[in-house]
């Protein structure tokens, strides 16, 4: 069953360009302002939009993600307020939305409960950053998601074995992490990027989004030429807590966010 993420990048590959999917805390610095960056997102060229699930303990991301799951926390955030966020973004965007989470606040919510309600929420993916493969084959929870997308992680370190592992049970489109380490902003793209795609790729007719350290429209542009879509997170997090307090938040980001969409197009 096709959901918004199908779709979006059915009609993407149609035209021959890339997706820009873009993330951000939810909550950071409020719920409201969360729902209207996302619409911003969305006007400024975005495809698809992650949403962090405010955590303690996010290992997996670098210092300014960090910093923004506390701001979220810090400012009310909690799981039951972020899906129902979704809900209020879906009454004036049709927007793809991924939920990035770590276990522990899916298994605080209840599990079932959890997935049952994201989707209702208008959630049309999940990527679970602790959540091995190993784990999804041998537990059948992870199998009771309903129409969510399962986004899997796939690191540079990965082997060729591994990755048909993790491609065989993801849907939606793969994540491909071009760095090793936590998020953050970089200088450069990785060297090793384009073969990483390739050797995905030889898995899987699924589309394979590459991020982590992407933050110019020179980089999205070389990254898209190879990758089916581009991830930009820690440049516009960055962003969002140096202009938080602004009361023109939402359109400071739609400016800087534009041409970092643009260039997934230019393929």
């Amino acid at each position: 069953m096709a959901n918004r993420i199908d779709r979006t990048f059915e009609e993407l590959r149609a035209r021959n360009q890339a997706a820009m999917i873009a993330y951000i805390a939810a909550g950071d610095p409020s719920l409201d302002a969360t729902q209207a960056i996302v619409l911003a997102l969305e006007r400024a060229g975005v495809n698809l939009v992650e949403l962090g699930l405010p955590f303690s303990d996010p290992l997996a991301d670098g210092i300014v993600n960090q910093l923004a799951a506390s701001r979220a926390l810090d400012a009310g955030a909690t799981t039951p307020k972020v899906l129902a966020c979704v809900r209020d973004i879906r009454k004036s965007s049709q927007i793809p939305i991924v939920l990035y989470t770590y276990l522990n606040p899916i298994y605080q919510y209840g599990f079932h409960k959890f997935m049952t309600d994201a989707e209702a929420a208008g959630v049309d993916g999940m990527l679970i950053l602790d959540l091995p493969p190993d784990e999804v084959a041998s537990n059948p929870d992870f199998a009771a998601t309903g129409n969510l997308r399962q986004i899997r992680l796939i690191a540079p370190t990965t082997p060729e074995v591994r990755i048909a592992k993790l491609t065989a049970n993801a849907s939606g489109f793969l994540y491909y992490v071009s760095r090793e380490g936590v998020t953050g902003e970089r200088t450069d793209v990785a060297d090793t990027m384009a073969a990483g795609v390739a050797a995905i790729r030889a898995t899987t007719s699924l589309p394979i989004a590459v991020g982590f350290g992407i933050s110019t429209p020179e980089q999205v542009h070389q990254v898209a030429a190879v990758a089916d879509a581009v991830v930009v997170g820690s440049a516009i997090v960055k962003r969002i807590a140096e202009w938080g307090a602004e009361p023109d938040l939402a359109t400071r980001l739609e400016q800087f966010v534009a041409p970092l969409a643009a260039a997934t197009k230019q393929r």
